[in-house]
């Protein structure tokens, strides 16, 4: 099964730190509201006896979650759900009858007393998982939406480019039949990107031999106005994996919007490392001179790159756009992965 189809389930990852301490949280607000509601002597004492007991019920709950999670989701919406409001009750009645043990000795609950927590949890739970549906739901919507940008995306190739590369072609027919064969394999390895299904993952050696293939066509045209400086180390994880297409788009705004209005062209430089699980990618180019006009269009590639990382790795990937010694740069972050997509 893959990544994405691990994800359809509205349980989100118990196992995640930053998800579990939202919920430690929430659990000792509810602690906080239950004994506020209750209005009696010694606050503080009954706050912390049932902040323990919340809390016991809340870690146990998560813990179990966090190993059945993924198995749950598999079931469907409505059967993942009851299932963990089930859990949810069952781990209530264990605590309670833990609790009696300690305190009295005995495994005999309170029937009242019990009736009462079974009847909190069941409210309590059916309103978490309630909302962690809506969220879901509306996480689902913005991928959704990102997913069709991303099509947008692969299935945009500038007419400009596509009719300059044909007019590149056409003149090395006769003058280098040769490099003009190199130039139409590049360019039908673009569309085949771009045509490919949203699903399929590349691999960062495949992104980097497209972006050549890309700047090998428009160096056809631009001659020595499009000068390339590589900053690519021996040791780079070229199996790691990646959405495709997304590299070449921000090579095509480097030149599209920096080399092309320069009369003297100028410099596109293209860094790539990768330290402490995390892939960094910079495509850097010099500005004409008065600045970096804005051309039409100029932000939706990077917009659509920057869902598109979303989408595929949430909060641990991201983009950063900026002048760096004097240069437009967009640098990309993404983690690696070199396991099978």
């Amino acid at each position: 099964m893959s990544e994405r189809e691990q994800q359809r389930g509205f349980l989100p990852d118990f196992c995640d730190v930053r998800l579990l301490f939202a919920w430690v949280i929430t659990a000792e607000l509810l602690a906080l509201v239950l004994t506020l509601a209750a209005f009696r002597n010694d606050f503080w004492q009954h706050l912390s006896q049932r902040s323990l007991y919340i809390q016991w019920i809340a870690l146990m709950l998560a813990g179990s979650l966090c190993l059945l999670g993924p198995r749950l989701n598999r079931l469907g919406h409505a059967a993942a759900g009851l299932f963990a409001w089930g859990l949810g009750l069952g781990v209530t009645v264990l605590v309670h009858l833990a609790v009696q043990r300690l305190l009295q000795g005995d495994w005999a609950p309170d029937p009242v007393s019990l009736a009462e927590h079974l009847a909190i949890a069941a409210i309590v739970l059916a309103v978490a998982l309630r909302y962690l549906y809506e969220l879901h739901c509306h996480q689902e919507r913005e991928l959704a939406e990102a997913r069709a940008q991303a099509t947008a995306l692969q299935a945009r190739i500038r007419p400009h480019f596509l009719f300059n590369s044909m007019n590149t072609i056409a003149n090395l027919t006769r003058a280098d039949p040769a490099l003009a064969e190199q130039v139409v394999e590049d360019l039908s390895d673009l569309f085949r990107a771009s045509l490919a299904d949203e699903d399929r993952r590349s691999t960062l050696g495949d992104e980097l031999e497209m972006a050549r293939g890309y700047l090998r066509i428009e160096a056809q045209r631009l001659g020595e106005r499009l000068r390339v400086h590589w900053d690519l180390p021996d040791d780079l994880p070229l199996h790691a994996h990646m959405p495709p297409l997304l590299l070449q788009p921000l090579l095509e705004n480097a030149v599209y919007h920096g080399i092309e209005p320069a009369i003297d062209g100028g410099e596109t430089l293209v860094s790539v490392r990768a330290r402490r699980g995390l892939l960094n990618i910079s495509v850097a180019n010099t500005v004409p001179e008065g600045g970096h006009k804005e051309r039409r269009g100029n932000r939706m590639a990077q917009r659509n790159v920057a869902d598109r990382l979303r989408a595929f790795y949430g909060d641990a990937a991201g983009m950063r756009i900026g002048k760096v010694d004097g240069r437009y740069q967009v640098r990309i972050h993404l983690p690696v992965r070199e396991d099978a997509g």
